[in-house]
């Protein structure tokens, strides 16, 4: 589905009745990542997951960075009338959901924080990101996958099903290259979200591939122990795209946080 807001259209998906949980992706996915979730969650759910803009249907906008991603994410919100969320980021969705609780604090009923970070990039990896973003403009996105691949699942999916690591790459591949392009700065960019994690009083759920060499376990870790009454899963046999390499054990996952929620 498309939504037109603030004169940019916006994509996404909306299925089901129950707990909202909207859905936010990496870098340079689509909201197709979150195919496995989507309806599949097995407690009663809303699930909605939208492009960032400049990615899948969603168009570009000002490279507002971060904040722009948090933005749209409460837009979209109003259009489809609701107040609160459980927001859920994987990676650079992880980051613009860091901006939103900065910015939309009320709107937020529990987080779900999936192979991302808190950190800010360094010095090194903003020269990465700025040598990346050449390599865009100049060879197209293929060669942004065919770069990231390698890292973006783990060692098990790759020797067990490559199958999967070839959709990942067709949808990378894909990625426009002004989304691109605007992504890599939004990242170098992003705000180290370290002194976030103490305001954070909300139910979080933090889940890791145990395979992740991008956004590594011990750094989900340093979050589990800076955000109080946080919950860490460490999935095994997974790596940075854990929601779509062990799907069921995701699903299972985010399914008992979310009966938590509503036991609450």
């Amino acid at each position: 589905m498309i939504t037109f807001a603030n004169g940019r259209a916006i994509g996404y998906d909306d299925v089901g009745s129950g707990v909202p949980v909207l859905f936010l992706h990496g870098f340079p996915h689509n909201r197709a990542l979150w195919a496995p979730q989507l309806g599949a969650l097995a407690v009663p759910a809303r699930t909605i997951c939208m492009d960032l803009r400049g990615f899948g249907e969603s168009e570009p906008g000002d490279h507002d960075g971060v904040d722009g991603y948090a933005d749209d994410a409460a837009v979209l919100l109003d259009v489809l009338g609701i107040d609160r969320v459980v927001l859920a980021g994987l990676s650079m969705g992880g980051y613009a959901s860091f901006a939103f609780w900065r910015r939309h604090r009320d709107r937020v009923r529990a987080l779900v924080l999936c192979d991302t970070r808190a950190t800010a990039d360094n010095d090194t990896s903003r020269a990465a990101r700025v040598e990346m973003q050449a390599m865009a403009i100049e060879r197209g996105s293929s060669a942004v996958a065919n770069q990231m691949i390698a890292g973006m699942i783990g060692k098990t999916t790759r020797e067990k099903n490559p199958e999967l690591a070839d959709e990942l790459h067709r949808m990378m591949s894909l990625a426009p290259v002004i989304g691109v392009v605007g992504a890599l700065n939004a990242l170098m960019t992003r705000p180290d979200s370290t002194p976030t994690l103490a305001t954070i009083d909300v139910p979080t759920l933090i889940v890791v591939g145990d395979e992740d060499v991008l956004t590594p376990p011990k750094d989900a870790r340093a979050m589990h122990l800076a955000i109080s009454g946080s919950r860490l899963e460490v999935i095994a046999g997974a790596g940075h795209v854990s929601n779509l390499e062990r799907p069921a054990t995701f699903n299972h996952v985010l399914s008992e946080f979310l009966v938590s929620l509503t036991a609450q």
